[in-house]
């Protein structure tokens, strides 16, 4: 079988690509078009499988869409679609990669989102079309191995030879152009490191392309600030991930990678004053969430934090943003374990921002804590919970009052701090702090060291020593304190 080549791919004209064509991927948009719809990609866009492809920096959104490719091979110029086929020379593997976080950029164009260079991995193999069925073609995507999309082309909204002849009405399809002909449902997100496989093939023959392979790496160079910069929201999360169901179920996934049982253990033995004090060697002066209340003040929270926003209250926009399943329910109804809700108020507490019938779907679903720094409605009902909830008030008044529920999982300000998706958070009698995952595991490691140097300080003092050189601990009290520590670590069993 012939194999795609570089120089193959730096004689392609245009590259073209269909929105949606398969109805399993129309159901999930929750729309059907009456006509095909195109954009273009650039053709520095290609690329061959074994390649890697860079997600920008500062980007979140890197969407893989596996496809069935047609390769033009003879000129076609205002063709019917009953002679459309014979114009495809080639049919392969393609993946329609993009960057959502730069959609609201392109204005539909998919330029930027879409265009960036090894966006469309092509390959491996060339089918003849003459020797298929274009109607009984199989396409396949797996993420990591596992197998995520599987279709076929017996159900497209738009056969093939539509396609062909649909463009060809009003542009000529040169020897070498290509066309992306849609993806089925089960398209999603690719992190750094995952590897994406595609492979079109025909079951009843048993032609096949092979398997497409590429590798999503980091990239490490922001983009410039003269330009649209990268942006993501619920709406954007929902669409590269396919569903708000997906999106919502990816979010937690991604988030609890940092915290281990063992790193939640060592975080639930330490106060936060000696946590505070470890961040403070470290530089972080600004990372504890000020000026709230706790239902459980006996009780010290460690989890995650999965982040949600108020803006404030615009009667034309609560009406679109306000009512249904907005982003506050959204966000509470896909809470997981281990997790925290963190939410960003404007310290406004003219308004409750969270209630009993909420907060308890969020102890329901495993939720560490419900942290905001607005008001809290029904707090009699909501002290009662297990789940320790933080607020700066209580208020009877419901969210329309002052807040609409904008978005979710973005970096947002809560009581004086910045808390990120992902941030461990660290609550006690003393205070909320957060923690930056990559520096959890060496702050709370100091922290109990510092806690076992000031139980044994205590010791000294309760035993009538001056504080004078032990507090902080010279020379001759810190070899006395190795001692201690030496028959002490002796002791336990």
């Amino acid at each position: 079988m012939e194999q795609l080549s570089q120089d193959a791919l730096a004689a392609t004209g245009k590259v073209i690509a269909v929105h949606i064509n398969y109805p399993s991927r129309a159901a999930q948009r929750g729309r059907t078009p009456e006509q095909p719809s195109y954009f273009l990609k650039p053709s520095s866009s290609l690329s061959l499988s074994g390649g890697t492809v860079e997600r920008p920096a500062g980007c979140e959104l890197l969407a893989f869409e596996g496809e069935v490719a047609l390769v033009i091979g003879t000129r076609a110029r205002r063709v019917s679609p009953e002679d459309a086929w014979r114009h495809v020379g080639f049919v392969t593997a393609s993946n329609d990669l993009g960057v959502y976080d730069l959609r609201y950029a392109d204005k539909g164009s998919n330029l930027r989102s879409k265009g960036g260079d090894g966006f469309t991995p092509v390959g491996p193999g060339l089918i003849p079309a003459a020797e298929l069925d274009p109607a009984a073609l199989r396409v396949r995507t797996w993420l990591n191995g596992e197998l995520v999309q599987e279709d076929t082309t017996g159900t497209l909204l738009f056969p093939f030879a539509r396609l062909v002849a649909d463009l060809s009405q009003l542009l000529t399809l040169e020897p070498g152009d290509i066309i992306l002909t849609g993806t089925p449902a089960g398209a999603s997100v690719a992190q750094p490191g995952d590897v994406m496989e595609v492979e079109v093939d025909a079951p009843a023959s048993g032609l096949s392309t092979g398997r497409l392979t590429t590798t999503a790496a980091q990239g490490t160079v922001p983009l410039a600030d003269y330009g649209a910069q990268p942006r993501s929201d619920d709406a954007q999360r929902a669409e590269a991930y396919g569903t708000p169901a997906a999106a919502a179920a990816a979010a937690p996934a991604a988030a609890k990678s940092a915290l281990t049982p063992e790193l939640k253990a060592k975080l639930e033995s330490v106060a936060t004053a000696t946590l505070s004090s470890q961040l403070r060697k470290r530089g972080l002066n600004n990372v504890s969430i000020d000026g709230l209340h706790s239902t459980r003040p006996d009780r010290t929270v460690v989890g995650v934090a999965r982040t949600l926003r108020y803006v404030p209250n615009r009667e034309d926009l609560f009406k679109t943003h306000g009512g249904g399943f907005n982003a506050q329910k959204r966000a509470i109804d896909s809470l997981r374990e281990g997790e925290i809700l963190v939410m960003e108020a404007r310290g406004e507490k003219g308004t409750g921002t969270v209630g009993d019938i909420l907060a308890l779907r969020a102890q329901v679903n495993g939720a560490v804590a419900v942290i905001t720094d607005g008001g809290v409605r029904d707090v009699t009902a909501v002290g009662a919970l297990e789940m320790p909830t933080f607020f700066a008030n209580a208020h009877p008044a419901v969210l329309g009052r002052r807040h609409i529920p904008w978005d979710v999982d973005l970096t947002i300000s809560c009581g004086g701090a910045t808390v990120q998706p992902g941030d461990i958070i660290v609550g006690d009698a003393d205070g909320l702090l957060v923690i930056p995952p990559a520096l959890a595991e060496e702050v709370v490691n100091d922290a109990l060291v510092q806690e076992a140097e000031e139980t044994f300080i205590a010791e000294m003092v309760a035993a009538g020593h001056s504080v004078d050189g032990l507090y902080p601990m010279n020379a001759q009290w810190q070899e006395k304190y190795r001692a201690w520590a030496a028959d002490r670590a002796q002791s336990r069993p």
